[in-house]
């Protein structure tokens, strides 16, 4: 078990024991080539194909352009001749400590102000395969904006981690979380250790447990809770955490506030990770050279932003092979991948018992909210004593533990129904199909093919903004995302596909718009002459005489 039995070698034999620890991983470094080489399902090779030469010089010239204007508007401010919309410091605290790095500030006023309807669109009906936003303008270059009382009605929802589509409003299906909002209310007003545990919590952990095929769990109000706040339960001083470099800021914030020494690794690169694992092994802490304590690696099932799927059956053999311990976050691949939603370890043949920590939320695949972490029994009981989370935290609302009771049992074919196998199968032909036109049309797209995440490479800072525009404009909801949440020469729209999607709205999406109408004899210039071509779309310039 990871606790308390984690804390290895630290006795005055652990020397010896590292030495046969060594011997025996270089005895079977052969293996562990050959397990590289082998064809596990559904985790081939990803390979990120890189974009030409002169589109990265185009993204540097694109943000050194924006950042020049910048500065002169900055300058252009400082001596009145521009009005400032930011938040102003009171004379008396000019000598105070800036909250926030310049270059934050500058960051946000000169480059993110000008894109920022691109965000934070405010969605006024439920978040299915389609959505009704409210429209709003800006008189002001984005610093504010005014709502115009219209509704865009039927936009195609690409952005929703809606992946089964279980965030629906039949009222039907939602019979039983409204008996149990009638019950229960709609929250405890307590944690789980004094008077908010309820006999749905532990019917809700021993069903998590069943499904994915462990011993126990436990479940958690937050998601991103559930990472930050139990990682430092289980690693500290003395402690070596193996992070790879695309994990999420929630595991990143709990690595952090845990005192563990960390280092991160190349994405998905076995080499990288094996060989930082037999330095921690051969060399121990700095300075001193003490064997660690615990060696911990972090990865995620699906990377939200890349649409990769972890190597996990290589992972669970270095983790064995150099008797490390493994915490997955399955936040994006719960119920969206394997046969029978059961996630990476169904997907790549791994039994769940070789994996130490199982986190996942239930945000995305069941339609309500919080996390779980599932193991072996002495894990589970000794975080609910030493965890944060599980201490001070409000416990799981009812009938959102009953939406996620509801979900889960469909899923696993409880309610007497073959709906959540259904599901499960139509979001896999929906992924496939939509990264196929995807592929046909030219695009760069990163991740596994199995990933419902689908990133789209735009690389431009200019082409992100066109791109989020344009599509609204065609009813169609995308999520952009750009530096610094990505590097900024990979800038990138981002499709999460759902069960609820149709082939008809998938098409939509894929389907070019028309050629604009030809403009009069006079002298003109066409600005939204839209093609596409090999990485994103792209505005050009096209005169007309």
């Amino acid at each position: 078990p990871l606790v308390p039995v984690m804390s290895h070698c630290t006795k005055p034999r652990s020397l010896k024991r590292h030495r046969s620890l060594l011997l025996a991983a270089m005895c079977h470094s052969l293996c562990g080539s050959l397990l590289q080489q082998r064809n596990v399902p559904g985790c081939k090779q990803e390979v990120l194909e890189q974009a030409p030469m002169y589109v990265a010089v185009m993204t540097y010239l694109g943000f050194g352009i924006v950042t020049l204007f910048g500065y002169f508007r900055d300058f252009l401010r400082a001596v009145g001749l521009e009005k400032c919309h930011l938040a102003q410091e009171r004379e008396e605290q000019k000598d105070f400590v800036p909250l926030y790095q310049d270059f934050e500030n500058f960051y946000t006023r000169n480059l993110y102000m000008r894109v920022r309807d691109n965000w934070n669109r405010p969605v006024c009906s439920l978040p299915g395969p389609v959505f009704d936003l409210m429209e709003r303008v800006s008189d002001d270059y984005n610093w504010t904006f005014r709502f115009t009382g219209r509704t865009l009605h039927n936009v195609i929802n690409m952005g929703s981690y809606n992946y089964l589509g279980f965030a629906e409003n039949e009222a039907e299906s939602l019979k039983t979380v409204a008996d149990t909002t009638l019950r229960y209310g709609v929250g405890v007003c307590s944690t789980r250790h004094e008077i908010g545990n309820l006999s749905i919590h532990e019917e809700l952990e021993e069903l998590v447990a069943r499904f994915l095929g462990v011993e126990s769990s436990m479940t958690f109000g937050m998601g991103f809770a559930t990472n930050s706040m139990n990682i430092p339960a289980l690693v500290g001083k003395g402690c070596l955490i193996l992070s790879d470099e695309l994990n999420h800021t929630s595991l990143i914030l709990g690595a952090r506030l845990s005192g563990a020494t960390i280092r991160v690794f190349k994405h998905n690169n076995m080499h990288s990770l094996e060989k930082m694992l037999r330095e921690a092994v051969c060399s121990g802490q700095p300075r001193t050279h003490r064997p660690w304590k615990k060696i911990l690696i972090m990865v995620e099932g699906i990377y939200s932003m890349e649409g990769s799927v972890v190597r996990l059956a290589e992972i669970v053999a270095l983790k064995k092979k150099y008797r490390a311990y493994l915490y997955l976050d399955e936040a994006h691949s719960i119920g969206a991948v394997g046969p029978s939603g059961r996630g990476v370890t169904e997907l790549t043949g791994v039994n769940p018992a070789d994996v130490d920590v199982m986190m996942g939320t239930f945000t995305k695949s069941f339609g309500a909210a919080g996390g779980y972490i599932a193991g072996r029994k002495e894990l589970v009981d000794y975080l609910r004593t030493c965890s944060h989370s599980a201490v001070y935290a409000t416990a799981l609302s009812p009938p959102v533990t009953e939406q996620i009771l509801r979900a889960m049992k469909c899923i696993m074919g409880k309610d007497g129904s073959a709906e959540g196998i259904r599901r499960i199968r139509q979001l896999a032909e929906n992924t496939r199909y939509f990264r196929a036109r995807l592929k046909e049309m030219g695009f760069i797209i990163y991740g596994n093919d199995h990933s419902p995440v689908v990133p789209i490479l735009l690389y431009m800072p200019g082409k992100v903004v066109a791109f989020a525009r344009e599509m609204l404009e065609r009813k169609i909801g995308v999520v952009v995302v750009g530096f610094p949440a990505t590097p900024i020469t990979e800038a990138r729209a981002r499709f999460c596909l759902s069960a609820g999607h149709t082939r008809a709205m998938l098409d939509q999406v894929c389907t070019p718009p028309p050629p604009p109408p030809p403009p009069p004899h006079t002298q003109t210039v066409c600005f939204r002459y839209l093609i596409i071509h090999r990485g994103a779309f792209s505005l050009h310039w096209r005169p007309h005489w």
